[in-house]
């Protein structure tokens, strides 16, 4: 069972796996930062309330985190097709990742931002503060804590959807899994692949989570 090419193979899985995840967090939080912003600026106990761009953003938000992931990779193929050129392999899955991603992390970021104590807001504003300082000074440093634990939660969310793509040639660990372990009823690789996920998850909540702690203030 364990011969070189099944070995090389489980390494370049992990790589790929770490490739998808790591990049689509990286452009997910890229486009999900601003979005979280957009909506928690503009709430009715924002910043700058304004109904109407927060009824957008919120229907928007809701109805892509309403697609289940793997009905979002299918459908959204011949865009991911546009993008890369091709709609199977590792950096092809990186579109429907980035685009799960997105709305995800930025209800993460609002939620995060609408934690930071009012009282240091208006704090900010009476030193005549603009609203871009206050976010870029205000909101986003009082909520780093739990903006990094948002992090955390969101790299394990995305290496999870990741794995699924396995299912139609999304490469990594779950294609592996999929192609080894389902397909071929090989149980010795689909225990290697799932104990390498769940490692992988652990490792990423470890650090950020060690990382959320250091920054904390309360403690």
């Amino acid at each position: 069972m364990w011969t070189k090419e099944i070995i090389d193979m489980i390494i370049k899985g992990i790589g790929e796996t770490l490739y998808m995840t790591v990049v689509s967090t990286v452009l997910g939080y890229l486009f999900g930062i601003p979005l979280g912003v957009l909506m928690a600026v503009s709430d009715k106990d924002g910043l700058r309330p304004n109904a109407a761009l927060y009824k957008v953003l919120d229907v928007i938000a809701n109805i892509t985190r309403s697609i289940p992931f793997l009905i979002l990779l299918i459908l959204i193929q011949p865009f991911t097709a546009f993008v890369v050129g091709k709609s199977y392999g590792s950096t092809a899955t990186i579109v429907p990742l980035v685009v799960a991603a997105i709305p995800f992390i930025g209800r993460m970021v609002e939620s995060s931002l609408k934690e930071v104590d009012k009282g240091v807001i208006e704090a900010a504003r009476s030193m005549g503060a603009s609203d871009m300082r206050i976010v870029m000074k205000v909101l986003l440093v009082e909520a780093r804590t739990s903006l990094i634990t948002g992090a955390t939660i969101a790299i394990g969310t995305i290496l999870g959807y990741s794995a699924m793509s396995g299912t139609v040639g999304g490469g990594g660990l779950g294609d592996i899994a999929v192609r080894y372990g389902y397909y071929r009823y090989d149980m010795g690789i689909m225990i290697v692949t799932v104990i390498l996920l769940i490692l992988l998850v652990q490792v990423f909540q470890t650090v950020g989570m060690a990382i959320a702690n250091r920054l904390d203030k309360r403690k």
